[in-house]
C-alpha cells in the first residue's frame, strides 16, 4: 500500500512497510529497541513531529536524512522521538522502601561509601527519589554517588535542570516537597526546582544501554534499570544483564520492572523480592 501523500508542512499520515522497516531497522541498531508492526503509528505520530520541525514531507525523505547524517546528528533526535520517557516520583513504591533498608543495614555493617547506578533515568524523577532515600536514610557526611543515565539527550537536559510542575510532585511526600524542592513561579504557574543537596549527589550521562561494554567499571552496590527491558530482544537483554552482573558488586542489588522478569534468560542473578534480584 502506497503512503497517503500531503502537500504543505503536514507530513503524510501513513507510512509505506519498506520505509518503516528500514527505519525499525536503524531504531534496532542504534539502540536495540525492537518495533513491530503494532509499533507503527507510533512511529508514525512521534517522527512525524520531528518532520513537521524539519519541514519533511515524506517518510521516505526522512528515512534518506537519517542515513545521510552523521552519527550525532538525526540519528540522535530520533532516538529522542521514539524513546518512551514515562515516568513519576517515587514510581514501585516498594523498591524505594527496599533501596532503604539496604541502606540502614549497610550502615549498620560501618560503610561510609555508597555507588548507585540509575540506567533508565528519562527526565530524573527516578535518580532524584533514589537521592532523596539516602538522605533520609544516611548521615550526610556519606560519601554517596548516583550515576544516570539514558539515552534520550532531551530527557538528560530536563532531569538536569531539576525543575517540575505540580502535577509531576503529586506522588513525593509533602515534608520531602519541602525538604528538597524550591517553590518557585513560573509564566506558567508554580514550579519545584530540585536541591543542590539531591543535585549535588547525581551525575546524569547518556548511555545506549544496547552498545556494550559500557564504558565505566563500577563497581555499584545497586543498579535501578527498570522498564528498559520490555523494550529489547532476549540478545539485547542477555547482553544488559552481563554488564548489570559485571558492574555489581558481589552482595549488590539489581532492581527491574515489576512487567520484568529474568526468568528464561541465562544469568546467576538470585531472586530476592518481587522484581529484586542479588548478586552472590
Amino acid at each position: 500500500m502506497m503512503a497517503a501523500r500531503h502537500t504543505g508542512d503536514h507530513p503524510e499520515t501513513e507510512i509505506d512497510p519498506a520505509t518503516f522497516r528500514r527505519i525499525a531497522e536503524i531504531v534496532y541498531q542504534k539502540a536495540g529497541i525492537v518495533l513491530n508492526k503494532q509499533k507503527e503509528a507510533l512511529v508514525v505520530a512521534r517522527i512525524g513531529k520531528r518532520m513537521r520541525r524539519l519541514g519533511i514531507t515524506h517518510f521516505r525523505d526522512y528515512l534518506h536524512l537519517l542515513e545521510e547524517s552523521p552519527e550525532h546528528g538525526e540519528p540522535v533526535e530520533m532516538l529522542n522521538a521514539i524513546s518512551t520517557n514515562v515516568t513519576q516520583f517515587f514510581r514501585e513504591q516498594k523498591h524505594f522502601e527496599d533501596m532503604a533498608g539496604w541502606l540502614v543495614q549497610w550502615q549498620q555493617e560501618g560503610r561510609t561509601s555508597f555507588r548507585f547506578w540509575c540506567a533508565a533515568s528519562a527526565s530524573g524523577e527516578e535518580a532524584y527519589s533514589m537521592a532523596m532515600v539516602v538522605r533520609e536514610n544516611l548521615p550526610a557526611d556519606c560519601d554517596v554517588r548516583i550515576l544516570a543515565t539514558d539515552l534520550s539527550t532531551s530527557a538528560l537536559a530536563e532531569a538536569r535542570e531539576g525543575v517540575y510542575v505540580a502535577s509531576d510532585m503529586k506522588t513525593v511526600p509533602e515534608a520531602f516537597a519541602r525538604r528538597y524542592f524550591a517553590c518557585e513561579q513560573a509564566g506558567t504557574g508554580r514550579c519545584y526546582r530540585v536541591s543542590p543537596a539531591l543535585a549535588g549527589m547525581i551525575t546524569f550521562a547518556r548511555l545506549n544501554l544496547a552498545q556494550t561494554p559500557y564504558a565505566m567499571r563500577g563497581p555499584f552496590d545497586a543498579i535501578f534499570c527498570r522498564n528498559a527491558m520490555i523494550y529489547f530482544d532476549d540478545n539485547v537483554r542477555r547482553r544488559l544483564l552481563d554488564e548489570c552482573w559485571r558492574l555489581l558488586r558481589l552482595g549488590g542489588y539489581l532492581v527491574v520492572g515489576s512487567a520484568e522478569s529474568l526468568a528464561g534468560l541465562p544469568t546467576d542473578f538470585k531472586n530476592v523480592a518481587p522484581s529484586v534480584y542479588v548478586k552472590k
